[in-house]
């Protein structure tokens, strides 16, 4: 039996019409796939209305793959596709498989030897780098920063020095209702004439990307709070 391929589906970030970042191979291949590995079920049910495609949403097929879903469970989401049926992966936001769960069943497809096709579409990170001015040929992306006050300024002051000594550019995120503590962390500990981009809300109308040296972002503290970020140290 011809085993199926995985395609890797990405969906817009926050509010901005589908057919605005996915070009239309995407909608084609979405529309005629019937099994879904997903984040959370409801918002891709939400993304594949507005999607447009043409069978009903309840025909489909969904399996939910989350940081919840215990590392056993995950080989039994390849059973349809080893059996022959083309699946496709879905994030909350963006590009599946970066910074998200889609990852560990993308690593279990190559082991069986099922086809992994990535698709065109929206990724916050490589927008930020894009729009920061910042080194766009030599950066890395560090997720998330640890809580603990001391490990995380340790932390800062480590990934400063890879920016400033190799010319790096670092980006990190945080959970939305923690950016300004993150903004605080950054402006507190780093050199003033360190450059920090901050960019919120990408492609979405009130969108706010900056860069600007540490010394000048203090006392100006972005409006932030609650809107998903990226963070991107450099020189």
């Amino acid at each position: 039996m011809n085993k199926g391929k995985l395609y890797m589906l990405p969906v817009p970030i926050g509010d901005t019409p589908v057919r605005d970042v996915l070009p239309e191979t995407n909608l084609r291949v979405i529309g005629s796939l019937e099994y879904f590995i997903v984040e959370n079920v409801r918002s891709a049910r939400r993304f594949l209305s507005r999607a447009g495609i043409d069978r009903p949403i309840d025909t489909l097929r969904f399996a939910e793959l989350n940081e919840h879903t215990p590392p056993a469970e995950v080989e039994a989401l390849l059973v349809p596709v080893l059996e022959g049926c083309d699946a496709g992966v879905i994030s909350e936001a963006g590009v599946p498989g970066v910074a998200d769960p889609g990852a560990d069943v993308v690593a279990l497809a190559h082991r069986h030897g099922i086809e992994v096709i990535p698709l065109v579409g929206p990724s916050s990170i490589l927008l930020a780098v894009m729009a920061s001015g910042l080194n766009g040929q030599s950066f890395a992306f560090n997720g998330y920063l640890p809580v603990r006050q001391s490990d995380r300024s340790r932390a800062i002051r480590h990934f400063e020095k890879r920016a400033r000594t190799e010319g790096q550019s670092q980006l990190f995120i945080e959970a939305p209702y923690r950016n300004l503590k993150l903004f605080e962390d950054f402006v507190g500990t780093c050199s003033g004439d360190t450059k920090l981009c901050v960019a919120a809300d990408i492609l979405q109308p009130d969108q706010f990307i900056r860069t600007a040296f540490v010394r000048e972002w203090k006392g100006h503290a972005p409006d932030i709070h609650k809107r998903p970020a990226i963070f991107i140290l450099g020189t």
